[in-house]
């Protein structure tokens, strides 16, 4: 997908690729795992939000949701995005990431809004804002993909 074809209009509606999301029967076990719900597309701006219910055995010993489940649940999001972006043609598996940490986290309802800022031929940069139930950034990642044609195994 180049820089040009994002003016193009998306092939389906953004209510149609939620619900595509929503109603998978071939959802990824570690999101389930992970508590995920897609909740928005926004093919345009090429966005989307996950809302995510943290379970307390994320926790660690402080009772704050450990880093790495953090972080899963922004690259789940950016890889989201990127197959959403595509029109469920490619996948972006992560290259490297970058996480940054603002405050805790705590167990409960949390949102992740992830955004592709660059789509190339070789390369995908993403970046991932983590929020708590009360709007506050938790945390905020940056990735870079490499985008490929998107294969189901098994």
């Amino acid at each position: 997908m180049s820089e040009s074809d994002q003016a193009e209009r998306p092939p389906v509606s953004d209510a149609d690729m939620l619900a595509r999301f929503q109603n998978s029967s071939k959802r990824p076990p570690c999101s389930d795992t992970l508590g995920m719900c897609l909740s928005e597309v926004e093919q345009a701006a090429r966005r989307i939000r996950m809302t995510f219910d943290v379970p307390k055995m994320f926790a660690n010993p402080t009772g704050a949701v450990q880093g790495g489940f953090i972080a899963a649940m922004m690259d789940e999001a950016m890889s989201t995005c990127c197959i959403i972006a595509s029109n469920v043609t490619m996948t972006a598996p992560t290259l490297e990431m970058k996480t940054s940490y603002l405050r805790r986290l705590m167990p409960g309802p949390a949102w992740v809004e992830a955004r592709i800022l660059k789509w190339g031929r070789s390369a995908a940069f993403m970046e991932a804002d983590c929020y708590d139930a009360d709007d506050r950034l938790v945390a905020r990642a940056t990735a870079t993909a490499l985008p490929m044609p998107f294969k189901r195994l098994g």
